[in-house]
Formats: C-alpha cells, structure tokens, sequence
C-alpha cells in the first residue's frame, strides 16, 4: 500500500484561532486518520466537474515544474 503524503497549502491555517499546540494537535490527527484509513472511510467524493477542475490544475502545475 503507497503511503499518501499530505501537503496543507500555504496560509490554509492564517485565520486558524487557537495556540501553536492546538494546531499541531489537529495536524497530527488529520496525519493518524490517513495513515489509519480512516480519513478515507470518512470522505465524500467530488462531483466529477471538481474531480476534473482539480486534476487539469494538477497537470498544469506539474508541467511547470
């Protein structure tokens, strides 16, 4: 099984309203909750127009690279 690998965008947590602790706190349970499985159990899926919209986003981002 490939182990996913998490990446939070840049400024995702600017207007997170708690201490240092508390924020670590909740990134180290969204990194449990994949690594367990859970976090997928727990998903919903895209509409196929998101799905989509994200992926050519991802493309063109890899292009550039």
């Amino acid at each position: 099984m490939t182990k996913l690998k998490i990446e939070f965008a840049p400024g995702c947590f600017d207007n997170f309203d708690g201490t240092q602790e508390e924020l670590d706190e909740i990134i180290n349970e969204i990194r449990m909750m994949v690594d367990d499985g859970t976090f997928e159990e727990k998903s919903t899926r895209l509409p196929k127009e998101e799905e989509e919209a994200i992926l050519e986003i991802l493309q063109r981002r890899n292009t550039r690279q």
